[in-house]
């Protein structure tokens, strides 16, 4: 007797639309990433929900905040829910983006099969926002219930935020996208790497500003958060978490003129965003990929790079092995030179960056506990810095890493760190505390940074105690991005409990005790971390 033949794999299977096969492919490769080593088929996660289950889980606890605004105005509720929406949904699609929309592994082999751009285009960005309404969701579930109470609401309004949410996710992701097609149609691919990083931290500070700015402004309108949108309050227009607050003020709480004006302006800018992304100039996306797969070669200039080979010559790198002057000039070269590393890194803690200066021009915040807990990002910066520079597309080189005459990470973490500590987190320390001076001229709010400044070297050395901080060896996963969050809401906890016994000490008087208090505890901390670190032996591959 004939036995039937199995059917085909729903990614293999021909009788499936295009759309609908590359779609697959690309959960797929986002699910179980794009290496097999490591892999194992029956621990294989087979959802979104099971791969960032964790990460669910703590943004669900994080958007418990939004019952602070109970009882509130469902303007005021609407505008923190889509302020905080907007800040993570752009972190997130800024840096999976790049990762997702041009890969050149994928180029090589999509390139010459009879796949459209469109279609290519339109299957990775499904992907894209079906894991960002996944975090989305998480994010507003609790907000969702609490809108209820909102004395001007309805029980509409669960329905209406899942779609004004499920339009500000098509809205970001259709912004960046747009952003990549602007620098391929204009500048071309001489000025591609640069220009993409560049435009991916404009919108993540962006975001972020008009995240943290827009509740603030929204809740000093009156002492109730009531929209009134006229001559004074015309700058609404420019924040996106409002457009969208105001579709929910507008079907399922007051329904004033200026709510559906906002409305308005954001359904019209979401749909000339996604014409012009995925249809007008989805076509530039096919000669991107084309760009990005050619291979340019330049010969190195005599002075080109130069600064940083003397930079390692001079104390105190000349004190440190050759191991360590070598790790410091590998990632130093990646830093600012290769285009997957600067996608990834720059967008990731541009959060990092931008908080401080924010709190230092508030009013509000800029004394006390706002500017202390500021200083809390400058010091989880080099953590979140060196936990990104792991991942690399040039990840197999890496196991040369492990026949060399190393015992171990140790040497190659130390240098990776000196140079994230030394060309990132330093200056930028170095540039807060300048601007505090300059803003507000009042020395003694300085002190509230040095803390912080305790913590960092601290939190450069946990990614590699982890076992987690050798650079450039693992291969990118997009999943990753997803749970960055995760891992800046966890290394905040700490720096924020810090920040927090500061401000208290520096009102009581005792705050150089603290500092004391501080220091001691630090020492034996980090020369503990030093120890283990220097302890560790590579990982097995499998």
């Amino acid at each position: 007797m004939n036995t039937p033949a199995p059917a085909a794999p729903p990614i293999l299977n021909p009788a499936l639309p295009q759309r609908k096969i590359l779609r697959r492919l690309f959960l797929t490769l986002y699910l179980r990433g794009r290496s097999s080593r490591g892999l194992r088929l029956k621990t294989a996660p087979k959802s979104v929900t099971q791969k960032l289950l964790l990460v669910l889980l703590v943004y669900g606890g994080f958007g418990m905040l939004a019952c602070s605004f109970a009882r509130q105005p469902v303007f005021a509720l609407a505008v923190y829910l889509h302020g905080l929406t907007f800040i993570f949904l752009a972190m997130f699609v800024s840096g999976s983006a790049g990762e997702i929309l041009f890969n050149k592994e994928e180029a090589d082999i999509l390139m010459h099969r009879p796949v459209s751009s469109r279609d290519l285009l339109w299957s990775k960005i499904r992907v894209l926002i079906e894991v960002s309404l996944w975090l989305a969701g998480a994010l507003n579930l609790a907000g969702l219930f609490v809108g209820l109470s909102a004395p001007d609401g309805n029980l509409l309004f669960p329905f209406v935020h899942i779609a004004s949410t499920l339009l500000e996710a098509l809205f970001c992701t259709g912004l960046i996208v747009l952003a990549y097609q602007l620098c391929l149609r204009w500048f071309g691919r001489e000025k591609l790497d640069g220009l993409m990083t560049t435009a991916q931290v404009l919108v993540v500070i962006t975001a972020v500003m008009a995240g943290q700015i827009m509740p603030r402004l929204v809740l000093q309108l009156t002492n109730k958060g009531w929209l009134r949108f006229g001559p004074e309050t015309w700058w609404l227009g420019f924040f996106p978490p409002a457009w969208f607050a105001g579709m929910d003020d507008a079907l399922a709480g007051r329904g004033a003129a200026g709510a559906w004006l906002l409305m308005g302006i954001g359904v019209i800018a979401t749909a000339v965003v996604l014409w012009l992304a995925f249809g007008k100039l989805a076509h530039t996306y096919e000669a991107g990929l084309q760009a990005l797969g050619e291979t340019v070669s330049k010969p190195r200039t005599k002075s080109q790079w130069r600064w940083t080979e003397t930079l390692a010559q001079l104390p105190p790198l000349k004190w440190f092995s050759p191991v360590s002057r070598t790790g410091f000039l590998l990632t130093t070269a990646y830093l600012l030179r290769d285009r997957d590393v600067k996608l990834r890194v720059f967008p990731g803690i541009a959060l990092m960056l931008i908080m401080p200066f924010i709190f230092v021009f508030d009013k509000q915040t800029s004394e006390g506990f706002g500017l202390a807990f500021s200083s809390s990002f400058l010091a989880i910066s080099p953590l979140i810095t060196i936990d990104l520079l792991q991942y690399s597309q040039q990840w197999q080189a890496s196991d040369i890493f492990r026949v060399a005459p190393m015992n171990g990470p140790a040497e190659l973490c130390h240098g990776a760190r000196q140079a994230v500590l030394w060309l990132l987190s330093v200056p930028v320390f170095i540039l807060v505390c300048f601007v505090l001076w300059v803003v507000q001229r009042n020395p003694s709010h300085l002190l509230l940074f040095l803390p912080a400044f305790i913590l960092m070297p601290i939190a450069a050395l946990v990614p590699a105690a982890l076992n987690q901080g050798v650079p450039l060896c693992r291969p990118n996963e997009e999943a990753r991005s997803a749970a960055r969050n995760a891992k800046i809401f966890g290394a905040m906890l700490p720096a924020g409990i810090v920040s927090g016994i500061a401000v208290w000490a520096f009102s009581a008087g005792w705050f150089w005790w603290m500092l004391l208090g501080e220091l001691t505890l630090a020492v034996p901390v980090y020369f503990g971390l030093r120890s283990l670190v220097s302890r560790l032996r590579w990982q097995s591959l499998e």
